[in-house]
This record gives structure tokens, C-alpha cells and sequence, in this order.
């Protein structure tokens, strides 16, 4: 059962905050993109906002001045991921 939760963190740690495929239309208002609704089966519909709504929330995934992403560092880092995992994996099994 800990093996799935470890495979999700790991995906989650490397996505971006958006897509440009999901990025339908902007304008000098608004912003127009897809987002994915839980409540009719995960399809994904039409969000539109204001423009300055969207960047709020985007620079919301910018790291500041001195943070580094996981992904880059420690346990996650390709060079050792595979051999630091391990001990992980037993642990949690």
C-alpha cells in the first residue's frame, strides 16, 4: 500500500503549476483554461478568470530567493533516487 502513495509524491513533485496545453485563449482581461471537474467523471471544462487572477495564482508556485525544488535535491534527486529509495520502501512495507 506505501509503494502507490510514494509513486504519486514523486509524480507531484515534478509537475508544473500548468500546462500550456491547457491553456485555451487569453485576452487583455481574462484568461481561459482547462481544469479538470471531479464532479461529472474527471472531465476537464472551460475555466475562465481575470488575468490578474491567474498570475496570482501561478506565482503562487514560484519558489522564492533560496528554495530549490525537491526534485532537484535529497531523497527524489535522479542521481540518487534509486539507491536511497530503497531503504524507504523496505521501511514502509
Amino acid at each position: 500500500m506505501q509503494i502507490p502513495v510514494i509513486r504519486y509524491l514523486g509524480r507531484y513533485t515534478h509537475r508544473i503549476a500548468i500546462s500550456n496545453q491547457r491553456i485555451l485563449r487569453m485576452t487583455d482581461q481574462t484568461v481561459t483554461y482547462l481544469v479538470k471537474d471531479y464532479r461529472n467523471g474527471g472531465r476537464y471544462i472551460p475555466h475562465t478568470i481575470k488575468g490578474i487572477d491567474f498570475l496570482r495564482m501561478f506565482l503562487m508556485h514560484v519558489l522564492s530567493k533560496g528554495f530549490v525544488r525537491i526534485r532537484h535535491y535529497g531523497l527524489l534527486s535522479c542521481r540518487n533516487k534509486k539507491e536511497k529509495m530503497k531503504p524507504i520502501v523496505h521501511v514502509s512495507i
